[in-house]
């Protein structure tokens, strides 16, 4: 539960007021003067509310920053009793999840923002996370998502924005906390954070994790694992500080696979009623078994007041085992002959065998300085970053996987099952150095400019090798710049209006580390890379006494240099297009005392231009004229009010209707997604100083939805029926 605190303790604040009151003034040295006591109090934080990114790299107030910025920080995931990275971006909009192909649901965390995938564009304290993973919020400080082309920010890929999560690290003083949830569908899970200050300038913080709980309306589906992070930092107040933290992730859970879209509207394959919502058409021997650990050292300096430089080192390995036992819709895939009790649906067991790690070195510098009439603040640095991939072949599961009771299914049934690796592995590797700076120019305290550039040169390399040890090879090297620019305009000291206008780059094979010799695909390193260009026209202001942050932005986002194909030659051209625009408003912080809110909205408009293929068989051409899973309009909310001890929250959220079928003339099953909204509500009690609890229920009204459909539109998954969690807090 959210207070209206601060655990800021400014001692040389404290000195100079009882300076002030025991100091004689000048030339009055023999006359005895008694001043009035002098009361230093700090404006008190506001819980939703953050004035600055975490991000080195974005030197101005957000209120200043010519971009479109949320920052998300914990205390909405604590009322809102969020543990996911998905279920903490609820509070954007903006956001879709998806779901894989046809009997495949994708690993870990897969969303998009404003029509194009994140998967490559989140990082953890400013460097790229990789890995199939589920990320949890245990060890998060705030969530940043930064919108619009961000290639000058992140280097390659990052066409509508990008993710950075904050982890938390130790700081001075003693504080304590643990917390354990109970809730429907047997969760489980209990959390502790735990700072202890070790002497006057070095503290040390771990936070843990630990839970088992099963998934509201699904059978047999289960989230198991537990976390650990660990934080050093010795030299705190004082000009050098070195930071050691680590973060240690451990899953075993059993996948979902979804179900068979029969029955929902569009779906024309078979006719019948739809399966019940808990069906698990999987297997109780599926599993999905994730290792993730990351580890970073940080050394920081200051060069005076305005001058501190920093060394980041990183190493992070991720590696996935799954075996998931997917329902195959297509044509064929339904049976329905003999009485409706009898049909029978087809099923796949797929195996995934991943492993993904990283090695990255940040260098970088900032500092504050006059020059030219106008007062800078600079960001510049050299990064240094080494990426793999493998993914290994287990071969084809051997014996059968018998088709399921469409209606009935068993999840004990015997199934195909796959070997050992069989020595084939799909590998990829990505080398890259880049220098970028940022500056904010101060020109009056009317207007300042904001500008920045980086130059990233790589090399991807993929390396691919059969069973059989037939080996191919093929290997990509350039160099990308990527700049950004805004000019703000201050009418009030507390707002802004801003104009800006960002790039970036995604060069071929960089979504999955593995280029193509197909002329038709987009990852063929004979291909130019996809620019982005991203115009964006804004204001933001912060309101009732610098509590509450509204923003209202225009923007335009077009990607060119897509593969299509000439509807009379075939012949492959990068003259495909996608282009997004809209408006998108926000507004966090505090409309009282004892009111806070989160609130966003973005209408959109997605389209895909110039995007063609051919058939090389039937000459037949297909035109593509929009982008999957891309709603016109998501707003979202979350707003408590704090009543003495008693603590309620209510929100919702709601996406417009998101289309599968996206060719002209296309049809097949289930063509979209139906709009939805959903609410839901929080109450918590504060007992003692030390002891709250809170009860969260979801999917107040027990709404029906559906949350993501395969790109065949014969499986979907629901979102959650009405479910609850009882949390107990306890600090120490």
């Amino acid at each position: 539960m959210a207070h209206i605190r601060s655990r800021k303790h400014s001692k040389p604040v404290h000195l100079l007021a009882l300076l002030a009151a025991s100091v004689p003034a000048a030339g009055m040295a023999q006359q005895t003067t008694t001043l009035p006591t002098v009361t230093v109090k700090e404006a008190p934080e506001v819980p939703y509310k953050a004035d600055r990114s975490a991000n080195d790299k974005l030197t101005a107030p957000l209120v200043d920053t010519p971009k479109t910025i949320q920052i998300i920080k914990k205390e909405v995931l604590e009322e809102q009793g969020a543990v996911t990275l998905m279920e903490a971006l609820r509070n954007t909009p903006g956001i879709t999840m998806q779901m894989g192909e046809n009997g495949n649901t994708s690993a870990g965390d897969t969303f998009q923002l404003r029509g194009f995938s994140l998967q490559q564009s989140t990082f953890v304290d400013g460097i790229r996370d990789l890995g199939a993973v589920t990320r949890d919020t245990f060890n998060l400080e705030q969530v940043e998502i930064v919108k619009g082309a961000a290639g000058a920010e992140t280097g390659r890929g990052a066409s509508s924005g990008f993710i950075n999560l904050i982890s938390k690290q130790a700081h001075l003083g003693d504080e304590s906390s643990a917390s354990g949830t109970i809730g429907t569908a047997s969760r489980k899970r209990a959390t502790v954070d735990l700072n202890k200050q070790l002497s006057d300038t070095s503290a040390f913080r771990l936070n843990a994790m630990a839970q088992d709980s099963g998934v509201d309306g699904r059978d047999y589906v289960k989230n198991k694992g537990y976390g650990l992070g660990l934080s050093y930092v010795a030299g705190l107040g004082t000009p050098t500080r070195v930071h050691l933290f680590s973060q240690h992730l451990r899953q075993d859970n059993v996948p979902d696979g979804g179900i068979p879209a029969i029955g929902y509207e569009g779906y024309t394959t078979a006719i019948g009623p739809k399966v019940r919502r808990e069906n698990f058409y999987g297997s109780v021997n599926d599993r999905e078994k994730v290792d993730a650990d990351m580890f970073t050292v940080k050394v920081e300096h200051d060069l005076g007041e305005r001058t501190t430089i920093r060394n980041v080192t990183r190493y992070g390995r991720t590696s996935m085992d799954r075996t998931l036992t997917g329902v195959n819709t297509g044509n064929t895939g339904i049976t329905t002959a003999g009485a409706q009790s009898a049909w029978t649906v087809n099923r796949s067991r797929q195996r995934v065998d991943q492993e993904n790690s990283i090695l990255a070195n940040q260098t970088s510098v900032n500092t504050e300085f006059k020059a030219g009439g106008m007062e800078h603040a600079l960001a510049a640095g050299v990064e240094l970053l080494h990426e793999k991939q493998n993914a290994f072949d287990r071969g084809t599961a051997v014996g059968t996987t018998p088709a399921a009771n469409l209606y009935n299914p068993d999840p004990f049934q015997t199934m195909a099952d796959f070997g050992g690796r069989t020595g084939g592995v799909t590998g990829g590797t990505t080398n890259t150095i880049s220098a970028y700076a940022f500056d904010n120019a101060k020109l009056n305290e009317r207007w300042s400019i904001n500008g920045g550039l980086r130059v990233d040169v790589y090399k991807l390399s993929t390396d691919n090798v059969t069973a059989a040890g037939v080996r191919t090879l093929l290997d990509d090297s350039r160099s990308l710049v990527s700049w950004s620019v805004g000019s703000v305009y201050k009418p009030a000291e507390n707002g802004s209006v801003y104009a800006s206008y960002a790039t970036s780059a995604t060069p071929p094979g960089t979504s999955n580390f593995q280029l193509n010799s197909s002329p038709t695909n987009q990852a063929n390193s004979t291909l130019d890379p996809q620019k982005t260009d991203t115009v964006e026209l804004g204001t933001k202001w912060e309101l009732l006494n610098k509590r509450l942050n509204v923003a209202a932005a225009l923007f335009r986002t077009e990607n060119d240099g897509q593969t299509s194909q000439d509807p009379i030659t075939g012949q492959t051209f990068q003259y495909g297009k996608t282009r997004v625009q809209g408006l998108e408003l926000s507004a966090v912080g505090q409309i009282t005392n004892f009111w806070q809110i989160t609130a966003g909205l973005a209408k959109t408009s997605t389209k895909a231009l110039n995007q063609r293929s051919r058939n090389a068989t039937t000459g037949v051409v297909t035109v593509t004229d929009g982008v999957r899973w891309s709603p016109d309009l998501t707003a979202t909310v979350w707003s408590s009010y704090q009543l003495d001890k008693l603590t309620l929250g209510l929100g919702a959220r709601y996406t417009s209707e998101q289309k599968r079928v996206v060719t002209v003339g296309g049809t097949g099953n289930v063509p979209s997604i139906p709009s939805s909204w959903v609410a839901d509500a929080m109450v918590a009690y504060q007992l003692t100083d030390k002891v709250s609890l809170r009860l969260n229920i979801y999917n107040l009204f027990d709404k029906e939805y559906l949350m993501a459909l395969n790109n065949g539109g014969g499986r979907l998954a629901l979102g959650l029926p009405r479910s609850a969690a009882l949390t107990a807090n306890v600090k120490f």
